[in-house]
């Protein structure tokens, strides 16, 4: 994927030096939009995580108006409408050319699944959000079972994923790429689905649900935290990604944010009754772990953001030309960021914060719009669903 360091010939990079000169050979073709679909990929979902992360940021501003539930909500069913469609075109793809497995085993698009099961994380979420106030037991049951076949679905991806790749490809550390955190992305929201909806679970529910976050949040962040040797290796030997590829570096903001973001949520879910179910000094014990998961947090945000500001600094300074579906790694993890900085913020009762924290929350929006609009040119433009344009091709 990176182009800013000359690497020795292989296969692969003939391979794409190939499609290139096809792609060249049939630019200004038109193709029929069957055809077309055969490059419809699994980071599309990229599009619905994006949009229901946004739904859920919108939900949660520090300062509240008239009317801004009903505009998260509007977003909320926007971002199903995608997901559905999504689903859809992904379904007719391998109905009309097949290629299912061959898809989950691509060396580069393989990598993007993740964020079919990233969506379905702000689905859960925003069920709670948008239609869980006042909801009876069959509904609060309801979250439940889908939590827990969430937790199940994603530790099966990250084992199964990560061993394949393990055992059937190799990839060298000097193009190490972001999107390699992905497939271990889908578990840790595990930690910000359990924030989200513990707090209205019954004590007997609430405290597994808190349980297995916490232990998935930490699974999925210790992952990313060593893939982050890996990345900072690949930045001090080979240097930064070719300019087409920088937006991809704000995946990175994401882990951290999400975790910070997941800790101070789930000690906020604890029942109110935590004491009685073990002793008179529970309550001491959970103002103790809250004081922690707030430090934590703080640490963490820390640590995101530094990651935004070298992203930032990269994109700015060679802003990619062509669209890629990457460029929606300038909204999901950031949007993660804006939602840490509002909880800290919540938390520790700063105007300030949230004042920041708004101002970040515009910013997102405006990144959103942008991309959005991107996205849609370069479908009309043949920018992408076109050969040897989207992530079904090695590079």
């Amino acid at each position: 994927m990176f182009e800013n360091v000359p690497l020795p010939q292989s296969p692969r990079s003939e391979t794409s030096t190939i499609v290139g000169e096809e792609v060249e050979m049939k630019k200004g073709v038109q193709m029929t939009i069957c055809e077309r679909l055969h490059h419809f990929t699994w980071a599309w979902f990229t599009l619905t995580m994006s949009t229901g992360g946004l739904a859920l940021l919108i939900s949660n501003q520090p300062f509240q108006f008239q009317g801004l539930r009903e505009i998260g909500l509007a977003v909320y069913i926007i971002d199903l409408l995608f997901f559905a469609l999504c689903c859809f075109l992904m379904a007719l793809r391998f109905f009309l050319h097949g290629g299912f497995l061959k898809s989950l085993r691509h060396e580069r698009e393989g990598f993007f699944f993740p964020t079919f099961w990233l969506s379905v994380a702000t689905i859960i979420s925003g069920l709670y959000k948008f239609f869980g106030e006042d909801a009876d037991e069959s509904f609060q049951l309801a979250l439940e079972v889908l939590f827990w076949i969430y937790c199940a679905c994603t530790l099966t991806l990250a084992v199964v994923q990560y061993y394949f790749v393990f055992s059937s490809h190799t990839y060298h550390l000097q193009t190490m790429m972001p999107s390699w955190i992905l497939p271990i992305f889908p578990v840790m929201l595990s930690g910000t689905i359990a924030s989200v909806i513990a707090e209205q679970q019954p004590a007997r529910s609430a405290i597994p649900i808190v349980c297995a976050g916490i232990t998935f949040q930490g699974l999925g962040f210790s992952v990313a935290f060593m893939m982050y040797s890996h990345y900072i290796g690949r930045l001090m030997q080979a240097g930064l990604p070719h300019r087409e590829h920088r937006p991809g570096m704000f995946i990175c903001v994401g882990p951290p944010a999400f975790t910070a973001l997941a800790l101070v949520g789930m000690t906020a879910g604890l029942p109110e009754q935590f004491e009685i179910l073990h002793d008179e000094s529970s309550i001491q014990d959970a103002r103790i772990m809250t004081l922690i998961a707030v430090s934590a947090a703080v640490f963490l945000w820390a640590l995101s953001l530094w990651f935004f500001c070298i992203a930032v600094i990269a994109v700015i300074r060679e802003r990619p030309t062509a669209f890629h579906l990457s460029w929606w790694a300038m909204v999901f993890p950031n949007t993660g960021f804006t939602l840490a900085t509002i909880t800290l913020g919540n938390w520790l009762d700063s105007t300030g914060i949230k004042g920041v924290a708004t101002a970040m929350s515009i910013g997102i929006i405006c990144m959103f719009l942008f991309v959005l609009v991107s996205h849609v040119r370069a479908v009309i433009r043949q920018d992408i669903m076109y050969p040897g344009k989207d992530e079904d091709v090695s590079e």
